[in-house]
């Protein structure tokens, strides 16, 4: 009911949006308003011949309250894709969870997530000493937690691990989070308008952290923020047992109660776009025909809607706008441009270091290697992380509160997509035009020198491009701050008054023209220009490396974005010598990790834990007379691990469920990746392999050691590897069941536990 009702007001929002947004976009192609033009070139072809990550590590499983090893794999999609063991993975059998992580936060340490915990069920308060609701057998677990959907934990054993892993995480919410395509000039900006002038009409102004992940999931976290708050009034003071079990419920709850929304929501939102589309001819008819009368009467409505609000507007911007733009466009201008320079840093070390290490160990050979390694650079956790933390500085201490910020977090991952975006940009354009160069290149000298001369052009168009996105970045940051609490100042005076005139509109254009949309951008104007003055400034001054607006770069490539017309280029198909084309399922094979693995081999946790955690639901108990810990048990253990390695899974496939009721189905023919070791043997510390950069590169007599690589599977046998629509998009039936049971497990016949 709850579903019914706040789609029935979003879609009449959305269908109002969908008209301006076409309009919108029909205008812009006819009139046409580009801003200065981008230096680097952009990637038209993503890459998808690689996997970000994959590794063990150790997650617990509700519905038997043990930990399990598994296997995680993160595609280039980014969801995360759990398998029993390696080789669950590399014989192709489903795998056990699929999770995409839009919404989640990832958690580092027990005291978040218990206090997390605790303020989803206020009232509920464990007493001092007693259990907690989850104990790690480490010191280092990994949690992602989510407002509603269900929780997943985890645990690695060192804080290197964790570190990775950890930033691996947050590269998957950071991608999922960002999951509205801006390619869709209609759809897109209809849809995020129609959310919010939604949440306007109930009075909620500013930021929402729970814009994020597609639509679907968008619209259903909409309905969780109304429907939660009642059913935890209603079902709370109903559960019943200790504290922590009483946690453990609401999650549950909450989990399968999220599901439900989220069927229904996928299902209705299907239909409200169907609905609009059917219609968007006549409409597009409409609006070429009539676009000069269109913009005439939208010109003089907003005449008169001026004319009443602007003289409120610039007091009300004169007076608790203009003082503080200055010190919220330092707080942003800080951390973002340090992460800039950081992802300029971290290109030019590792051209740099390629470069060297093509000078000792010869030639062209090797370039075709570091280039595919580097063609994945902005798509390294690790590596990319240097930059992304920098954003971790971002504080609007004392203006958060004056403007109803409930939280930085939307910037920052804003500002670390687009450091992600001009890092691809930069590596794309540096392949390119080294790609254009070859064929003239004489000797590995030559080499050398034209990848220097191209990294000094590359990094001057990058100083550039970075200068451009940067300042949209803090103008469009500083209006998303400061329009909401103009309209929330203003809606007491002005809001009321609208509605004369919509009299002024002709009926054949209503839907083409808002008067709330018209009123909007007359507030933005009386900001706007307070708001490009400080950026202008901020820009002749030269703070943080930010060029002016007259400063126009002339192209000095005229032919360079012909060349990113053209097909991808693979290095390892046109240089790595291969006498024929390799054939698809072998390419797909030989797919690159980017990230290293850190520990290959299946690991054990400590003795502590004891055999009961390892075992599996089908093993017999432990005797009596056998402590867990005890030697004879451990080699129980690890002959029962073994056993189980080798045997058969069973041949049932199990339906698998996301948090958000998606459920995974096979793929024929998907890839395979190579795991590719970051170190040779002999660098490997005691406590842990090395990382990517462990790895020497300088200029010594003899040649680094050759990179180790795993065997791959047999021939024929092709790992599964998930698509898109399988970790984000489709959707299933969901099963009844009792919200107060515990959701999503069963036991099949063979014994094979199943995670929804």
């Amino acid at each position: 009911e709850k579903t019914g009702k706040v789609l029935g007001e979003f879609a009449r929002c959305y269908k109002e949006q969908y008209g301006v947004a076409l309009f919108n976009s029909i205008r812009y192609e006819i009139e046409g308003n580009g801003g200065p033009q981008a230096q680097l070139l952009h990637r038209k072809v993503l890459l998808e011949d690689h996997v970000i990550y994959s590794g063990n590590l150790f997650q617990y499983i509700e519905e038997n309250k043990k930990w399990r090893n598994r296997f995680c794999m993160v595609p280039h999609n980014y969801g995360l894709v759990l398998y029993e063991n390696k080789l669950a993975y590399e014989k192709e059998l489903p795998p056990r969870v699929l999770v995409n992580s839009a919404g989640y936060k990832v958690l580092t340490s027990m005291d978040q997530y218990l206090e997390l915990v605790s303020s989803s069920l206020p009232g509920v308060t464990p007493k001092s000493g007693n259990s907690p609701i989850l104990k790690c057998p480490t010191d280092f677990p990994l949690i992602l937690w989510h407002p509603y959907a269900r929780h997943y934990y985890f645990c690695v054993m060192t804080g290197k691990e964790q570190e990775k892993w950890g930033a691996v995480f947050q590269d998957c919410v950071r991608h999922c989070n960002n999951g509205i395509s801006e390619d869709s000039k209609v759809e897109a900006p209809a849809f995020t308008d129609a959310v919010r002038m939604y949440r306007q009409s109930k009075e909620q102004y500013g930021t929402w952290d729970m814009l994020c992940g597609n639509q679907t999931q968008v619209l259903s976290n909409l309905v969780m923020e109304e429907l939660l708050p009642e059913l935890r009034n209603a079902i709370g003071p109903r559960l019943k047992g200790k504290a922590q079990e009483r946690q453990r419920t609401w999650i549950q709850i909450s989990d399968a109660i999220y599901r439900m929304v989220y069927e229904q929501t996928n299902a209705q939102y299907d239909a409200m776009v169907a609905k609009c589309e059917l219609e968007r001819p006549q409409m597009e008819s409409t609006i070429r025909t009539d676009m000069d009368q269109i913009i005439t009467s939208k010109e003089h409505l907003s005449s008169k809607i001026r004319a009443f609000v602007l003289p409120k507007a610039e007091i009300c911007v004169r007076n608790h706008v203009q003082p503080y733009i200055s010190s919220i466009l330092e707080a942003l201008m800080t951390p973002t441009s340090q992460g800039f320079a950081e992802v300029r840093e971290v290109f030019f070390k590792e051209v740099t270091d390629m470069n060297m290490n093509i000078v000792n160990e010869g030639g062209l050979e090797k370039l075709v290697e570091y280039m595919e390694k580097l063609s994945h650079l902005a798509f390294h956790p690790v590596k990319m992380q240097l930059c992304y933390e920098k954003m971790d500085q971002l504080k609007l201490e004392g203006l958060q509160q004056r403007f109803d910020v409930s939280s930085t977090s939307v910037f920052k991952q804003r500002a670390q997509i687009h450091m992600r975006q001009q890092m691809d940009d930069a590596v794309y354009t540096f392949e390119t035009l080294l790609h254009q160069e070859l064929g003239k290149l004489q000797g590995k000298d030559d080499l050398c020198k034209s990848i220097q001369r191209i990294l000094e052009r590359v990094l001057k168009k990058y100083d550039y491009d970075s200068s451009t996105v940067r300042k949209k970045f803090f103008r469009e940051a500083l209006l998303q701050i400061t329009i909401p609490f103009l309209l929330k100042k203003l809606a007491p005076t002005c809001k009321g008054e609208l509605a004369k005139f919509q009299e002024l509109i002709f009926e054949d254009f209503a839907s083409f023209i808002l008067v709330e949309n018209t009123y909007e951008e007359i507030v933005l104007q009386s900001v706007m220009k307070d708001i490009m003055q400080a950026v202008k400034e901020a820009a002749v001054q030269r703070k943080h490396n930010l060029y002016r607006d007259s400063m126009v770069m002339h192209n000095s490539d005229p032919n360079l974005h012909l060349l990113g017309e053209g097909i991808p280029i693979d290095w390892g198909e046109e240089h790595s010598g291969q006498p024929e084309a390799e054939p698809a399922a072998d390419k797909r094979r030989r797919a690159k990790q980017v990230v290293s693995v850190i520990q290959d081999e299946e690991g054990a946790l400590p003795y502590e834990v004891g055999a009961e955690v390892l075992m599996p639901p089908s093993s017999p108990e432990p005797e009596p007379g056998v402590p867990p810990g005890s030697p004879d048990g451990v080699a129980e253990i690890r002959e029962v691990l073994i056993k189980e390695s080798i045997e058969e899974p069973a041949s049932g496939q199990a339906e698998e469920w996301l948090s958000n009721g998606t459920h995974a189905t096979r793929e024929s023919g998907a890839a395979e990746e190579v795991v590719v070791a970051g170190s040779a043997p002999g660098d490997v510390p005691p406590q842990g392999p090395a990382s990517d950069g462990d790895r020497v590169r300088c200029v010594v007599p003899a040649s680094p050691a050759p990179e180790a690589e795993v065997p791959s599977p047999p021939a024929g046998m092709a790992c599964h590897q998930p698509s898109d629509k399988e970790t984000c998009e489709e959707v299933a039936p969901l099963v009844a069941c009792s919200p107060l049971q515990p959701v999503g497990t069963t036991e099949s016949i063979e014994g094979v536990q199943t995670e929804f």
